[in-house]
């Protein structure tokens, strides 16, 4: 299940949603907040745009590669975009699986990739009222390659 939406969300029920599997064992999950980037103080909130349809189909990819890599039950992703203040929930990412590993191991790989490859654009918003976009960070980037050299297990 892959939604990208203006409205909030919450990660208690995307949570609950998973564990509809009689087979369950493990659910992983990742909640991230929006936060003001590096040393900029003056930052309020961040826009997010996307490309519909097309960002969906990424991140339902991204999803079929987490599945060939893992024993994975179920996946639930939801992105918000629009203007969203400081402190809100912007993205989860939850894994259902019979064991933790895979569980584990499938969300941060579609955490990583969403941060690097789902066609998202981000504005940080300042008390001014002036934005300007959001580079991709090199980290991401770092943290989202490791897996083309990480075996599945």
């Amino acid at each position: 299940m892959i939604r990208v939406q203006e409205a909030p969300f919450d990660s208690g029920e995307e949570i609950a949603a998973l564990n509809a599997e009689g087979e369950t064992g493990a659910i992983a999950s990742f909640t991230g907040l929006v936060r003001a980037g590096g040393d900029r103080e003056d930052v309020t909130a961040l826009f997010l745009e996307h490309y519909p349809g097309m960002t969906e189909q990424v991140i339902e990819g991204l999803v079929q590669q987490a599945r060939g890599r893992w024993s994975i039950q179920a996946v639930r992703i939801v992105h918000r975009v629009g203007t969203l203040p400081l402190g809100d929930p912007i993205v989860f990412v939850g894994v259902a699986s019979a064991h933790r590993h895979d569980a584990f191991a499938a969300c941060e790989f579609l955490m990583d990739a969403l941060k690097t490859d789902a066609p998202f654009w981000k504005k940080e918003i300042t008390r001014d009222g002036s934005s300007q976009w959001v580079e991709q960070k090199e980290s991401d980037r770092t943290r989202a390659d490791r897996w083309s050299q990480e075996p599945a297990r």
